[in-house]
Parts: C-alpha cells; structure tokens; sequence
C-alpha cells in the first residue's frame, strides 16, 4: 500500500464477501485521512486481463479528461501481484445504485445517465489513442458483427428469421454512418452511482467500470437499455441533447441490435466451449427473440416494438462476460447489498448470476489493428508497483460475484406497481432506497 500511496496509514479494513463463487477477491482499506480504497485481487486469467484493462483505462483519464466530465471516476492507485495473482487498488466511490429494470421514467435518474454517457462520448479520442487502447472504426465495428452473426448462424441453432434479420441490419448501409467516439464498452445500469438531489432527484455522482474504455460505437453504451423500457426514451432523448455532434438516426437501432446479438455471443460462447446446456439454453433465450419480433425490423424508420422488447425482457438471464475479440459485450454488476459488507445485517438472499467466461470470435485482426492489438498487449504487461502490504488485508476474505468491488452498494430492490412510470412517485421511491441506503451503510 505504501509504494502506491506514500505516507499513506491504513486504519481499518473490510471484506466483501458473499455466498457462491467470486470474480475477485477484494477488501475496502480506510485510511487514516479519511478515504477508502478498493482492492480486488484476479482469480484467474480472466480476471487478471480485465484488472489490467481497468488500470490502464483509469491511468489514461488524465486530470484534464477527468475535469471534462460531469461526475467522478475512480483514481487509480496502483496495482502489484500477490502471488501469482495480478491486484488493482484504486478509490472506492460512494453513491447509490439502481438495476436497470428500476430505472424509472422522467427527470432524475434517466435524463442523468444519458447526458452522463454523452459526457463519456464527448472526451477526445486522444485520450484512448495515446493510451494504446483499442479503436474502431464504424466499418471494423460492422465486420465484427457480420462475423458475430454468421459464427452464430454456422452452429444451427438461429432461427432463419433472426438471421435474415441481423443479416438485413448490417447490410443497411444507414445505419453505419456514425463517428465513432470514446465509449465505456458497453456500460451498464450499475456502473451509475447515484446521489439525491431535492429537486431534480437522483443524479450521476459517479461511473465504474471502466476497462472497456475505447474508441468505437456509440450505441455499445446504450444497448442495455433493452433491459430498460421505462427509462429507455428519456435517457436516448437526454443524450441527444447533450451530444456535440451530427445527429446519428441509426444509433437506437444498433443498441437494439447489438443488444439482440447477446444471445449470439451466449450461444458462440457455448459452442466454442462444447457445452450443450449453454447452447440449450442460448437457442431457447433466440427462439423466444425470434417468437417476439414477429413483423418487427430493424431499420431507421421503425426502430420499436412490443414484440421485441417482451423477448428482450430475458436478456439478464445471459451472463455478460463473454465477449468479442475487443470486450464490447454487455456487462452487469449486480450483487447483494444487505451481504456485501462483513459487519452489516443480512436482510435478503437474491440469487447470483452465473458469470461465464471470456471467450473470443472467430477472426484475426491485421495491418494497423494488429498493430494496435500487440501494442496494446505490451501496455497491459506493464510493470506493476510493489503493494505487498495489502495481503493481510485478504486473510479469509472472498470477492463478490460479479460485484463492481469501486463503489458502494445497490440501492436495495422494492417491488414496484403498475403505476411506477410515474416520475414523481419514481423518484419518491429512489429518494425512500436512498435513505434506506444510507441508515445501513452506517450501521
């Protein structure tokens, strides 16, 4: 801890640990001035590369990029090996946060986050550039897909009309002409932390997950909100208004698609794997897509449908790990609060997802992305700082599975009614979680 931070005096530390198998292990450190720290520990190679990508995503948000946006993104500290496992030690941000489903319509939360993702999109893509960090163009981003959905197609198990679909999208020539910009990789709900305000209610305070960070499609970091139907138009209609560039028609038509091809990277995934109950599963999650689109398509002029966004109701259900040769898969953070720290009272026991592996595509990059790709390669392998003193910080401690180990805990979940598109009554209820949030943090 001293080599990343000297001078610095540790007074107390905390485990996160829930039931089931964990991503990470990690622990929250409390200095004596006041902050605390998140450390989190690999489990396997997986993990150590995305660990290292965060580092290196953290380390490009320069000061001036930092001050370009709106809320706050965790300082890095450093990051060493403990054994033979890789460990990042960065800020621990506080805030709340809201699962997707929960997010409600109106001013607040909604209108926040996408002015928040403008924000992101907005940063200069030098700021990745310069970094090493992964960029694609609007035609590498269509090649990949195209690869994506004939992989997907090879193994038999898509339906013909969601083939034909996919297919139909990436040959609309309209729906590619976009500028690329700095993305998060695929953002998600949870990577929101929140804070209340009296009169516009919950607003972005801070945004985790950050290892995705490249140049690439914006609508990568809008795609999850196929798992928001109430809030999805109001945070398209506040990034809209908060972006500063030509009008991109195609933009909620690729973040549906790209959210539809989940189901394809789970099934490739499966198959890839040579397992049959991935693949099982895969095909059922496509065959009820397939059942809901119906008459729908996927083109500029109707980019909605009832159909579809009912058979996209079961897209949590597909683990959000695996991923393409860049990492532009979906991912969520979803974890129990009330077992999150050690000390605090166990409340509830919602079940954990099943976090599978990464797992690349067919497909080899040449030229200028080989290039990149080896470069970037090499800043990962990056010497790391010694941090030695933190592994008693570890002693009979476990990670949470899937938990985003930079921030606070979720807001606990209610149950809503039919009338939660309200904004007012949805912002009373985050206002309510907040409270709650807070009376047990401090427990």
């Amino acid at each position: 801890m001293t080599a990343a931070l000297p001078g610095a005096e540790v007074t107390g530390a905390r485990s996160l640990s829930a039931d089931g198998d964990a991503r990470f292990d990690s622990a929250v450190a409390s200095l004596a001035d006041g902050r605390e720290l998140a450390i989190r520990v690999a489990d396997d190679d997986d993990t150590a590369r995305e660990l290292a990508a965060e580092a290196l995503a953290l380390r490009a948000l320069t000061d001036g990029a930092r001050a370009m946006l709106p809320f706050r993104a965790p300082a890095y500290i450093g990051e060493t090996r403990l054994g033979d496992a890789r460990a990042l030690v960065t800020e621990l941000l506080p805030g709340f946060q809201i699962e997707a489903p929960l997010v409600p319509a109106g001013r607040g939360a909604a209108e926040s986050m996408g002015s928040s993702i403008a924000a992101v999109h907005a940063l200069p893509t030098s700021v990745v550039r310069g970094s090493g960090l992964a960029t694609r163009s609007a035609e590498e981003s269509r090649a990949e897909l195209e690869r994506l959905i004939d992989t997907a197609a090879a193994t038999g198990r898509v339906p013909a009309r969601l083939t034909v679909r996919w297919r139909d999208a990436v040959a609309d020539d309209e729906l590619w002409r976009f500028e690329s910009t700095v993305i998060l990789g695929g953002v998600q709900a949870t990577s929101f932390l929140f804070e209340d305000d009296p009169e516009r209610g919950p607003e972005v305070v801070g945004l985790v997950g950050w290892h995705g960070l490249s140049v690439g499609d914006p609508a990568l970091d809008l795609s999850w909100l196929s798992a928001a139907p109430d809030a999805a138009a109001d945070v398209h209609a506040a990034y809209a208004r908060s972006v500063d560039r030509a009008p991109d028609s195609g933009l909620e038509v690729r973040a549906r698609l790209l959210a539809e091809l989940e189901f394809a990277r789970w099934l490739v995934h499966g198959d890839s794997m040579r397992r049959p109950d991935i693949v099982d599963d895969a095909a059922a999650l496509l065959d009820a897509l397939a059942e809901g689109i119906r008459d729908d398509d996927l083109n500029v002029v109707d980019s909605r449908g009832v159909g579809v966004d009912s058979a996209l109701d079961a897209l949590d259900r597909v683990p959000q790990d695996t991923a393409a040769e860049i990492d532009t898969s979906m991912h969520t953070d979803a974890y129990n609060p009330e077992e999150l720290w050690a000390n605090a009272p166990d409340e509830s026991d919602p079940a954990q997802t099943e976090t599978a592996p990464h797992e690349a595509l067919p497909g080899t990059a040449t030229g200028r992305r080989a290039d990149e790709s080896a470069h970037r390669a090499e800043m990962l392998n990056i010497e790391t700082e010694d941090l030695s003193g933190v592994a008693s910080l570890f002693a009979g401690t476990s990670g949470v599975a899937g938990a985003r180990e930079d921030s606070h805990p979720l807001a606990p979940r209610e149950d809503t009614d039919d009338d939660a598109d309200d904004s007012d009554e949805a912002q009373r209820a985050a206002r309510a979680a907040l409270q709650r949030w807070k009376s047990s943090s401090s427990e």
